[in-house]
């Protein structure tokens, strides 16, 4: 072999081994390039479903089924990854925002409204379906409160729930509203505008319930004075004009005086310690709400020889001056019908679900053009159930509360078409 052919054979023999080594070299290639395909897959799922994937318990399946992909091929990986959104988008498509119109805040029935109110959007909340309340609450009169509606109008709510400082004045207002595609639902007090619906008691009722005692406790004779409310406020009217009605019926109970209360506890108390000095043979009296207290603390302030009788509210404050009563005289009797403030969350809820586009069942409403929601007295105190209720219903509870009755959501279903 000549030196030239040995140099040549060492020439190829050195490359083929430099092929050898490149090889080595270049083989792990394929592997790595396996997890750079699956890369776009693995961060096509948004950042902030990634990490829920992890916990996935079986109730989360559907928005957490994007990172089981990893365990599959890429290609199935992006429709997986699609598909959870998808099958949460029909609830979380909108989340309703509510407002709330109360002209009126010197009240206890009003505060412990407005947080019963917050409490069950929350749970909404929680659920999704509603945004925080937009809240429009203040002491005002009509002009006022049509510019509570009005900023609630500005801001774009899907629903007002109005509880209303007058029977007429609100009505153009609450109209345009309508107009302009928003749920309007006066609670605790009806209405007669065009499209507004109302949820609450029948006030009229409610108030005949307490009348009605007392003219048959009276024994259909005496003489009384009255305490009403605010004058003009739609559920003062319905509930003296029920008064009014049943006192027809009883032509020997003669009406002595009536006095305004602004349904002011301090005031109700002014406007009866007058009345105990101005009508010594007054012996009966009606009044309504948180009036009833101050009616109930002249009374044991002045102590007359004979006590007038008299209706009472179902709040604990009165409960606790009822039981005070009996210790210093047992045949004390008096009435007290709950006014829940329940009945504004209650249409709450009736608001979320027609905002669901759940169809309201009008055989289960009453009123002109079946609008009105007519909800159920939660409870009547009498001498019958007094204790039962006292230690009960206001065991644990501060002096301002008032007994209530809130309807749950699965209750509600019954004013809708199945």
């Amino acid at each position: 072999m000549s030196r030239q052919t040995s140099t040549l054979s060492q020439v190829l023999a050195i490359l083929a081994v430099l092929a050898v080594l490149a090889g080595c070299a270049t083989a792990p290639a394929a592997p790595t390039s396996a997890p750079a395909a699956l890369a776009p897959a693995a961060t096509a799922v948004p950042p902030t479903e990634a990490p829920a994937a992890t916990a996935a318990p079986a109730a989360t399946a559907a928005p957490t089924e994007a990172p089981a992909a990893t365990a599959a091929p890429a290609a199935t990986a992006t429709p997986a990854a699609t598909e959870a959104p998808a099958a949460t988008a029909a609830p979380l498509a909108k989340k309703f925002t509510i407002g709330i119109s109360n002209p009126f805040i010197s009240s206890e029935y009003r505060t412990q409204m407005i947080q019963e109110l917050k409490d069950v959007n929350a749970e909404y909340m929680k659920a999704g379906a509603t945004n925080d309340l937009v809240i429009e609450s203040a002491d005002t009169d009509v002009a006022g409160q049509i510019q509570q509606l009005q900023n609630l109008i500005n801001k774009k709510v899907d629903a007002i729930l109005v509880n209303p400082g007058d029977v007429n004045g609100l009505n153009a207002t609450l109209e345009d509203a309508i107009s302009k595609g928003i749920l309007v639902i006066s609670v605790d007090q009806a209405l007669q505008a065009k499209g507004v619906y109302d949820v609450g008691l029948d006030q009229y009722q409610w108030a005949k319930t307490s009348a009605d005692w007392l003219a048959t406790k009276l024994g259909g004779t005496g003489n009384i004075i009255e305490i009403e409310g605010v004058p003009g406020n739609p559920a003062n009217a319905l509930r003296m004009g029920a008064v009014d009605d049943v006192l027809k019926n009883y032509p020997n109970i003669k009406l002595l005086a009536k006095g305004t209360g602004n349904w002011d506890e301090a005031t109700g108390q002014q406007v009866m310690s007058n009345f105990l000095a101005s009508f010594p043979n007054m012996t009966g009296y009606w009044t309504q709400d948180g009036m009833a207290i101050g009616a109930m603390q002249a009374l044991l302030a002045a102590n007359p020889a004979k006590w007038p009788v008299g209706v009472g509210e179902a709040r604990c404050q009165f409960l606790q001056l009822w039981d005070q009563r009996l210790k210093q005289d047992p045949t004390f009797d008096t009435i007290a019908v709950a006014n829940p403030p329940g009945v504004s969350p209650t249409g709450l809820r009736i608001a979320v679900n027609m905002l669901m586009g759940k169809k309201v069942d009008t055989s289960k409403l009453a009123g002109p053009g079946n609008m009105q929601f007519v909800l159920p007295i939660p409870v009547t105190v009498t001498k019958d159930n007094f204790q039962q209720v006292f230690s009960t219903q206001c065991a644990g509870k501060p002096p301002a509360y008032l007994l209530d009755g809130i309807m749950t959501d699965a209750e509600v279903q019954q004013f809708f078409l199945k």
